[in-house]
This record gives C-alpha cells, structure tokens and sequence, in this order.
C-alpha cells in the first residue's frame, strides 16, 4: 500500500512539474562557469527535475544493493549458527546418553523401562 501512495505522489510530483514547465517557456541565460547560454526555461526546469530524478534514483539502488548484501551475510551467519548449534546438540546429547548409562547395568534399565510403562508412560523416559 506504501508503495502505491509513493507511485500516486510520483505522478502528482511528475504532473505538477510539466504543467509549471510548460507554463514557462521563456529563453533564460544560463551561466555555466565557463560559457553563457541561451535555453528555454521548460528546458532547464525538466533538465535539473531529471537529474534530481536520477540521483535521487541511483542512491535507492544504492541503498538497496547495501541491504540485499547485508541480508546475505546475515543468512549465512544464521545459517553457520544453526550448523554449529545442531552439531552441538548432537554432541551433548550424546554425552548425556554415556552419562546416563554409565554405571547401570542392563537389569536396571529393564526394571526402569518396566515401571514406567505400567505407570502410563510407554516411552520409556522417566
């Protein structure tokens, strides 16, 4: 919806702008610094619109390629997080299951793993 106001307003901006240049089609001198000139003004009014247009214009791809650049690098950190915390889980839960059966024998865990399906939990976990 942002985007649509923003392409009415470019277009009220652009409407507006035509209509005041035609409006003022008088020769102006110019002074470029160097040389005078002799243009007319609906010249020189669509001229500096569309070099503002395209300035205004260059720094949005600007900024857009900074963010899409940003947002890669922030995807792979994600993603290199996410590989480091699986392998690390894996990990520490692997040396929870050689803590947990450390130090019991086969007949405990089958007297665990019995009272715990007749208590109603047939996954076997306390």
């Amino acid at each position: 919806m942002k985007m649509q106001w923003a392409l009415i307003a470019g277009l009220v901006f652009a409407l507006l702008t035509g209509i005041f240049a035609v409006i003022n089609v008088d020769s102006v001198q110019v002074n470029l610094l160097f040389n005078t000139v002799q243009i007319p003004l609906i010249l020189l009014i669509l001229g500096c619109t569309l070099i503002g247009g395209i300035i205004v214009g260059s720094y949005g791809i600007f900024r857009q390629y900074r963010l899409q650049r940003e947002n890669k690098q922030l995807k792979l950190r994600v993603s290199e997080l996410e590989s480091s915390a699986a392998s690390s889980s894996s990990s520490s839960l692997d040396s929870f299951k050689s803590m947990d059966t450390f130090g019991t024998t086969d007949s405990d865990n089958a007297s665990v793993e019995s009272d715990s399906i007749r208590k109603g939990n047939p996954s076997g976990t306390l």
